[in-house]
């Protein structure tokens, strides 16, 4: 049985010459950061392209590469999944004038 995604993440703590996963936390935040910079424009050329398959291919490189930073702090994708059940029925607006400064 394979192990779920996000607990792959769990290489951080393996050999980096083995370990792409391994790689990025070794490199530090910095690294981690680039690649969403990276993986975030190659999902918008890839919107642009109108290729759905480039697209599919760049959006799980993104949130591949978001969970790597949320694992380096502490955090899951649950964390994520609740606050978008928190902002559930609210108007984007609303929410997004709510929010402390």
């Amino acid at each position: 049985m394979k192990a779920g995604l996000y607990e792959t993440l769990e290489r951080k703590h393996g050999d980096a010459a083995k370990s792409y996963v391994a790689q990025l936390f070794a490199k530090g935040d910095d690294a981690m950061l680039k690649k969403i910079g990276e993986e975030a424009t190659e999902t918008v050329l890839a919107a642009k392209s109108g290729d759905r398959l480039a697209l599919v291919r760049e959006i799980a490189d993104l949130w591949f590469h978001s969970m790597i930073v949320l694992a380096r702090h502490g955090l899951g994708p649950a964390d994520v999944l609740a606050e978008m059940h928190r902002r559930e029925g609210i108007s984007g607006l609303d929410e997004k004038a709510g929010r402390k400064k």
